[in-house]
């Protein structure tokens, strides 16, 4: 089903009115208003954005996520909520999958799970808490891909993602007058100290991992002031689950020791821990097929491997029995993804729509 057009208006419309985690109040209400249009019973929550909305009846129940956030990111000299992961993309994609799925006859329920807040790390697990997998068989995602990794006119059954935590972090030592440094325990050398030690960390090389300062913060206006607290943030990325426990042992050993040589205070927490993928393969199949009607098997990447992580992978992790995968979509993304100024090639959206449509009758043909 040729909807180019209309998957155009829906992307435009997302993308230039793009609203940060938890805050996607006009993006829900835009999405229900298309649902609602189009015959589907939305639900939505009181206490959080996003919604799910059914199609059809009975069982199996087969269901398709989208995230639905924006970042915080400068753009021209100015902070803006800024959909530089794709996230508009996604939407427009589920939303162009509702309008084929109209037209097709199938036995048993389509839900399409709009989804807050996977830049937090933490939206999936609102829905899960929410009850809306609970009665789900097979669950599939999709996400654009950047040319690094994939190029226009390819796709993957599976994103092989790998763990992801942000942590937090506050250093509390001791200010002093610029021309006294040996009364402060100044938070900048703490910080960097960190920072230099975190660069050393060694694990096994043959697993993917990074660990990184990505935000740090100290001292106010007055330049004759060495700061004695401050602020600072780290990005961990892993392949496996369990490289990721070894990387948090030992930031967490790199902390005490900083705290014992320089006598300060570090307190910290973690604000996100996204899983490493579990991946099934009947969903990797019923997918596998969606995409060679599309787009020919010749233009299959079996298994597409990255050091990105998704919370998408709660699900699985929360919900064993439930059978998942996120298709990898080649777009020729660039310069990268979270990039301010990303694009991609938008004939991607009907190519990335008719595959998801495609996989989800697959699978519905699977069960009967």
């Amino acid at each position: 089903m040729k909807i180019k057009q209309e998957l155009l208006q829906h992307f435009h419309y997302l993308h230039e009115n793009a609203e940060v985690s938890w805050q996607e109040v006009n993006t829900t209400q835009y999405l229900k208003e298309v649902l609602s249009d189009l015959g589907y019973k939305v639900n939505t929550f009181n206490d959080c954005t996003g919604l799910y909305a059914d199609f059809g009846q009975g069982n199996p129940i087969v269901a398709v996520r989208a995230d639905i956030d924006a970042l915080w990111q400068e753009v021209d000299g100015c902070f803006k909520a800024n959909h530089s992961c794709g996230h508009d993309a996604h939407m427009s994609m589920i939303l162009g999958v509702a309008k084929c799925m109209q037209h097709e006859n199938f036995k048993g329920t389509l839900r399409l799970i709009f989804q807050p807040a996977e830049e937090k790390g933490n939206g999936a697990l609102k829905m899960i808490e929410k009850g809306i997998v609970e009665d789900v068989e097979y669950l599939y995602g999709i996400h654009l891909r950047p040319i690094q990794e994939i190029p226009f006119g390819v796709a993957s059954p599976v994103i092989v993602h790998g763990a992801g935590q942000m942590v937090d972090g506050q250093v509390q030592g001791v200010d002093s007058h610029g021309a006294r440094p040996h009364l402060t325990v100044n938070a900048i050398d703490v910080m960097t100290t960190i920072n230099e030690q975190l660069n050393q960390i060694r694990i096994d090389p043959q697993i993917p991992h990074s660990i990184k300062m990505t935000y740090i913060r100290a001292g106010g206006d007055s330049r004759n002031i060495i700061p004695g607290n401050g602020q600072f943030g780290l990005d961990l990325r892993a392949q496996t689950n369990e490289a990721m426990q070894e990387l948090v042992q030992k930031f967490k050993q790199i902390i005490n020791g900083v705290c014992t040589t320089l006598g300060a205070t570090i307190h910290y927490s973690i604000i996100t821990a996204m899983p490493a993928a579990v991946q099934n393969e009947q969903a990797i199949q019923f997918a596998r097929t969606g995409i060679a009607e599309v787009i020919g098997e010749q233009n299959i990447i079996p298994t597409l491997i990255t050091s990105g992580g998704d919370d998408f992978h709660f699900y699985t992790i929360k919900k064993p029995q439930l059978k998942a995968t996120m298709i990898g979509l080649g777009c020729n993304l660039t310069p990268g993804l979270h990039h301010p100024y990303m694009s991609f090639n938008t004939d991607a959206l009907e190519i990335g729509t008719n595959i998801l449509t495609k996989t989800v009758l697959a699978t519905f043909r699977a069960q009967q």
